[in-house]
């Protein structure tokens, strides 16, 4: 067995009028939810209105555990209460396995509120989009 020692957990975070996306990177579990969690409230409540949508990218998560999970769940709440709607985008199989185990996809992507038709219609399925 070859242990590899853990990837560097980072975010980065674009604030634009409409949206917050942010990018996360490395492992999202017991040592760094609470990271991930506080950056996302903090830039939630920094923006004059909130954003509409906030967008994780998955694109470079190398591994999530239960504290990872209970870190989205936390974030959904706090989008949720904003008003602004959950975008899990790039989600590699390892989020992908954890999301499809306990059934939350839908639960965390739901559509806040009335459904803008018009943004909602973008034509994109699979595993990327949401």
């Amino acid at each position: 067995m070859i242990n590899l020692p853990p990837s560097e957990f980072t975010l980065v975070v674009l604030s634009e009028p409409a949206t917050l996306t942010v990018r996360v990177a490395g492992e999202l579990d017991y040592d760094t939810s609470d990271d991930f969690v506080q950056t996302v409230v903090e830039h939630l409540a920094s923006g004059q209105p909130p954003p509409r949508d906030v967008r994780l990218d998955f694109g470079d998560l190398t591994w999530i555990d239960s504290s990872g999970l209970s870190a989205l769940l936390m974030v959904h709440r706090r989008t949720s209460a904003t008003g602004a709607t959950l975008h899990l985008d790039n989600r590699p199989e390892v989020l992908e396995r954890i999301l499809r185990l306990t059934n939350v996809l839908d639960h965390l992507t739901a559509v806040v509120g009335a459904v803008r038709e018009s943004e909602d219609d973008d034509g994109l399925t699979g595993a990327g989009a949401t």
